[in-house]
């Protein structure tokens, strides 16, 4: 990889976690993938060298770095093999806490990221739901106070909870005000920080999701029937939530676009290995313009999608370092992150999906073979495009964010 408009920083992470992942061939994400086993070792082996805590403070047991590194540390683990499923194993750990880390109370702080960060616990984030979809704001898991303000009682669903299975804790996104009482749906939503207390406490059930993606990592439906949760879990101020929570909006964004450049950068890599090697009419089929061109093309693509993802992950980080409350000034970086963070998740996204494909094709019959990775890798390729927000919803946001259209939905 080109070091050239990278930070030091950002290439020490890139080698360091290279090193680590070179440790877990493909054929341990290969055998994760067909039996649906979490990869238990790898997160324990990042979270060993302290890997889970890059882009969280030094005083919580963090490496205090910015989403930029982590980015990088996302491309570089998917690029290493392990694809969108090692990536997502972590993937939770470090955005869903930037939230908790700029909003949470001493106290949540202290008492929860530390245990992320050793790897003693994992989180997930709890926030669509089967009927709502992309229209967030109008979700519908209710959260209500007990009459004596010391807890509150949770009931609704979540889908496509990634890592419930085994995560400890939930960041939360319930409506803590009826979409009824409210003047407009941005208003009386409230994030928490939940245990997920499948023994001991009544109102929680899961149901595990199959699914065509990574499957080393779990997807899942989660239930809540008047589940109870200590009112100091709320994460800053009631009804504020989604404010609270497009901080780590932003941020997972930049995250995905790094695993998606990750995804594709292997595919091209591998096609380009196998166009090689490959003979046909008595030469490499790589020697081909049909074979080489498409590969070229889908390089380029990946290449230019690098620049939008670190361009993002830079504004986010510069975001972060300066105050992002009050005033307009602070709304206008805020909205320059947003459409930064949502042009290079789009980019990426179908970078890695013209990669994916493209390598399955120069495989011919071979890319349905498991034990060349590529098939795995275009079922992957597909989460980025349609998670956490649509292809069409970020052309809705920037037709009207930066072109100025009138909003269609």
């Amino acid at each position: 990889m080109e070091t050239i408009g990278f930070t030091e920083n950002q290439m020490t992470v890139r080698e360091a976690v290279a090193t680590l992942c070179a440790k877990f061939s493909n054929s341990y994400w290969q055998e994760h993938d067909q039996h649906e086993q979490d990869p238990k070792e790898f997160h324990a082996a990042l979270a060993k060298d302290g890997w889970l805590g890059i882009a969280l403070p030094e005083e919580l047991g963090g490496s205090g770095l910015g989403i930029s590194e982590a980015t990088m540390m996302m491309q570089t683990i998917a690029e290493s093999g392990a694809g969108m499923a090692g990536a997502q194993s972590i993937h939770g750990n470090v955005y869903a806490t930037q939230p908790l880390t700029r909003f949470g109370s001493r106290e949540q702080r202290e008492g929860t990221i530390p245990k992320i960060i050793s790897g003693e616990w994992r989180t997930c984030f709890g926030v669509t739901e089967p009927n709502t979809g992309l229209d967030t704001l109008r979700l519908r898991t209710l959260a209500q106070k007990s009459a004596d303000g010391k807890s509150y009682s949770v009931t609704g669903q979540k889908i496509w909870i990634t890592c419930a299975q085994v995560a400890r804790k939930m960041m939360l996104l319930a409506r803590t005000t009826p979409l009824e009482e409210v003047k407009k749906p941005s208003e009386g939503l409230s994030l928490f920080c939940i245990d997920l207390d499948r023994e001991n406490t009544p109102g929680l059930d899961m149901r595990k999701i199959k699914k065509m993606g990574g499957r080393a990592v779990d997807a899942n439906e989660v239930f809540f029937d008047n589940y109870p949760i200590p009112a100091d879990t709320l994460i800053g101020t009631e009804n504020q939530g989604f404010k609270i929570i497009l901080h780590g909006m932003n941020a997972e964004r930049c995250l995905l676009a790094g695993e998606a450049l990750g995804l594709g950068y292997a595919a091209v890599a591998r096609a380009a290995g196998y166009a090689r090697e490959r003979v046909v009419f008595g030469r490499p089929i790589g020697a081909n313009q049909g074979i080489a061109h498409p590969l070229a093309d889908a390089y380029m693509r990946l290449e230019a999608a690098k620049h939008a993802t670190y361009h993002a992950a830079r504004l986010y980080d510069l975001s972060q370092r300066t105050t992002t409350e009050g005033g307009e000034s602070s709304k206008i970086r805020q909205d320059a992150v947003g459409v930064a963070a949502n042009t290079a998740k789009y980019l990426a996204a179908e970078a890695a999906f013209t990669a994916c494909e493209r390598a399955v094709l120069t495989h011919g019959g071979m890319g349905y073979a498991v034990e060349y990775d590529v098939e795995r890798w275009l079922r992957e390729c597909l989460v980025p495009r349609i998670a956490p927000v649509s292809r069409e919803m970020i052309m809705n946001y920037i037709g009207e964010k930066v072109l100025g259209l009138p909003r269609s939905y």
